[in-house]
């Protein structure tokens, strides 16, 4: 099999294109991309129909590609395992048809179903991983990109059967046979020979292969990208931690913040702490138990076995280390849990065990108080979380007072366990006290937060079942809550507006619905919810401690403001606005004013986002000031809707005063409201000068045109004079909005007069093809200067 899959990629996007399929077309280009870059949302929205149209046309090679990159996405950047099987079972049988087979990503998926069963439990589906990557790897040319992934997975499956060595070798006979057909080795491939010479305590190897990779990258013209960079300083940091060198690893290791974002990193990221931290040279404390806590809670959730009992071994250990019996304690039973859907145990059942030991082994602490006044002695005492875990832990086990006392202890016992990652543990003590004391509504209400933070869906559908009975509200609530953590923002409203025709008074229920009817664009009944909203709050005067989220607070005013905008109902705007404080310029009308430079963060077509500078204009308007292309829907001049809350804090007085002075508050972009109507044509030449620039920015300005330069400084041309090509001058390449008003061939016309005398004509094809003038100018323009 030799097709090229992208030049495929290429031919089919051209094909669909030219068929009237465009949308289809645009994402076969743009979910790689949203695959590999973890733009989540933006796959979920475009794959769906994409499959669907590919399936509906009758293109099965179409829909393999489809599936292959989405199943990359729920594995290497959401980490499923068991929540994925199913399709990646499903779909290596689909990628193997008759009418599939010679698709070249079908190779693709072969690779998927490999890293999901490793996800699920690598040790234990060794043979299976084995088998059908040794099949294919016999049937595909080294030369093609997919032998290297194959071999890479080939070794991890032998590194999980306790076969290093064997993995190296297997990878140096597959580098072999890749430089033998003449292709390179891949970073990546580099970097799991470098993990599997780490298994075998080779870490100064490790050291000087990840040099000479990256070094060889480098001299081939490619900048590492922030993954390969961020894995680079990792697996340095890991070999120099091994060899004693900490000093020298600490700065290497990425940040906890990096490792957040990038869950590959995750399990080597904490093993690598935990030697840092047994040699003293990092902190071991409760905030590093905390995110190891919450990762190994997502990896649960996933049904990525064996990664999360890998992950709590580490997590364990350090909590051992730290003296937080409760949170060992904890791990050891998620291990123990997760130890019943393995396939294979040994030596594993083994470290859970020691690590259950190990927890028992710590001091059991003396209740400082009796367990009916501990609650209070842990907050006059500000008493560290860790430590209140295990004064609540004993008391819960001795005590022996009235249910109402028990209650207490268990709702802040699980408080705390979820303010230390363990959100399942938390739900699980939680149900326990549930049987013994149902009636309670703080504990179903705790409860139903505790299954959402560990999306536990199974959980959340069987409280909400066992509520419907005796509280529907109650019941659809933690409906609501647990879809608007998954985004399913219809069923919300739904949700909500079947407690709102049981109860009418609800206040938290109207924000969630008018967040739902926001999320899904419909303004008016995100306006209508508010203002039912502000009729049904309490006044402050009259609401106490426990009621003031029954009170109107700014937020929702801002809200309102923001959704009577969208609806351009701007009698509301400004009665609101003056209820918050907001002068405005005009008594009645539209707001159009000019208040502040902003930022503006849209989506750009791929998925990536764009910050857009932008002038305020309202309480939630504002019009955008560059000229953009087409990878976004807005241009210059187009008045938009923002969300009123700031997506970036302002800096604070530690930043210096220069950096304070550029900061522009920064809105999310919420809808268009008037657009200007401005196309957008590409200038390209030599830079004319200072003065020059800035007349002909002034001149069109005048005549209702923008300009924006997105050259920088680095952007050069060829000088046409130098025969040999070696001098080069100075460039600008900018953007040109043609108002509505303006007809293509006035601009070309308005572009000729105003560079007339420059003594480097600017080129512009696009716009000169749009007026239907003589291309030839342009298209010697760019050859002479090389644009």
């Amino acid at each position: 099999m030799t097709t090229d899959i992208w030049a495929w990629v290429h031919d089919t996007h051209r094909q669909l294109a030219e068929a009237g399929h465009r949308r289809l077309a645009d994402a076969i280009y743009e979910l790689p991309g949203h695959a590999n870059e973890g733009r989540n949302e933006q796959l979920d929205a475009v794959y769906p129909e994409a499959v669907a149209a590919a399936r509906a046309l009758g293109l099965p090679w179409v829909e393999v590609y489809l599936r292959h990159w989405r199943m990359q996405n729920l594995l290497n950047k959401r980490h499923q395992g068991e929540q994925a099987l199913p399709e990646a079972v499903e779909l290596l049988e689909f990628a193997h048809r008759e009418e599939t087979a010679g698709c070249p990503q079908s190779v693709c998926v072969v690779q998927d179903f490999a890293i999901c069963h490793a996800r699920v439990d690598g040790p234990g589906y060794v043979p299976q991983r084995l088998e059908v990557l040794a099949e294919t790897l016999e049937r595909i040319e080294p030369a093609r990109a997919c032998f290297d992934c194959l071999s890479r997975e080939y070794a991890d499956a032998l590194e999980d059967d306790g076969r290093p060595a064997e993995a190296l070798s297997h990878l140096d006979t597959a580098a072999a046979r890749i430089q033998a057909a003449g292709e390179r080795l891949s970073l990546h491939f580099h970097h799991a020979r470098a993990g599997t010479l780490h298994r075998l305590g080779r870490h100064d190897a490790v050291l000087a292969l990840v040099d000479t990779a990256e070094q060889a990258e480098r001299a081939r013209g490619r900048e590492l990208d922030e993954s390969d960079r961020l894995w680079g300083g990792l697996l340095r940091a890991r070999a120099l931690a091994s060899l004693g060198r900490t000093a020298q690893a600490l700065p290497l290791l990425p940040s906890l913040e990096a490792a957040g974002r990038h869950a590959d990193l995750r399990q080597a990221w904490a093993e690598t702490v935990a030697l840092l931290v047994a040699a003293g040279a990092r902190e071991n404390d409760a905030e590093l138990g905390a995110v190891l806590a919450d990762w190994v809670g997502y990896l649960d959730a996933t049904g990525s076995h064996r990664p999360c009992v890998d992950l709590l071994l580490v997590a364990g250990r350090l909590a051992v280390a730290r003296g937080a019996r409760t949170v060992a304690l904890t791990l050891a039973a998620t291990g123990e849990r997760k130890l019943t859907r393995l396939l294979r145990t040994d030596g594993v059942a083994e470290e859970v065990a020691a690590l259950r030991a190990a927890a028992e082994a710590l001091p059991v602490p003396e209740l400082p108080v009796p367990p009916g006044e501990l609650t209070a002695h842990l907050a006059e005492a500000r008493v560290p979380y860790e430590t209140g875990a295990d004064l609540l832990s004993v008391a819960l086990d001795r005590y022996r007072g009235e249910q109402a006392g028990a209650t207490e202890l268990t709702l802040l016992l699980a408080t705390v366990l979820g303010g230390l990652g363990h959100a399942r543990a938390a739900a699980d003590l939680l149900w326990r006290r549930l049987e013994a004391d149902p009636g309670s509504e703080e504990l179903t209400g705790t409860l139903g937060q505790a299954l959402i933070e560990a999306a536990d869906a199974e959980g959340v559908r069987h409280l909400a079942d066992r509520l419907a009975v005796s509280s529907p509200s109650d019941g659809h609530w933690i409906r609501a809550r647990w879809a608007a953590a998954e985004g399913r923002w219809a069923e919300v409203l739904e949700q909500c507006g079947a407690i709102l025709a049981l109860d009418g008074s609800r206040i938290n229920t109207r924000r969630l619905a008018a967040t739902a009817a926001t999320r899904l664009g419909d303004h008016a009944t995100a306006q209508r919810l508010y203002q039912d909203l502000l009729e049904h709050a309490l006044p402050a005067e009259e609401a106490g401690e426990e009621q003031l989220h029954r009170t109107v607070q700014e937020s929702d005013l801002w809200h309102l403001i923001t959704a009577a905008t969208a609806n351009r109902d701007w009698a509301v705007v400004r009665s609101t606005g003056a209820r918050i404080g907001i002068e405005f310029d005009e008594p009645e009308g539209p707001v159009d004013e000019e208040w502040q430079l902003v930022t503006v963060r849209a989506t750009r077509t791929n998925g990536a986002t764009a910050d857009l500078p932008a002038v305020r204009t309202g309480p939630a308007t504002a019009r955008i000031l560059p000229v953009l292309g087409d990878d976004l829907t807005l241009n210059h001049g187009d008045v938009v809707v923002f969300a009123p809350a700031l997506l970036e804090q302002p800096p604070g007085e530690d930043v210096p005063e220069a950096e304070r002075v550029r900061w522009r508050p920064v809105f999310e972009l919420l809808t268009p409201l008037d657009p200007a109507g401005y196309t957008t044509y590409w200038i390209d030449g030599a830079w004319p000068g200072d003065e020059a620039w800035a007349a002909l920015r002034d001149d069109l300005r005048e005549s209702g045109y923008a300009v924006w330069a997105y050259s920088g400084e680095q952007y050069s041309v060829h000088d046409p004079a130098d025969e040999d090509e070696e001098e080069l001058l100075p460039g600008i390449y900018a953007a040109l909005g043609v108002p509505p008003t303006a007809s293509s061939a006035e601009a070309d016309a308005l572009m000729h007069r105003l560079t007339a005398g420059w003594e480097h004509p600017l080129a512009w094809l696009d716009l000169a093809k749009a007026a239907e003038a003589d291309l030839a100018r342009h298209t010697e323009i760019i050859e002479r200067y090389g644009l």
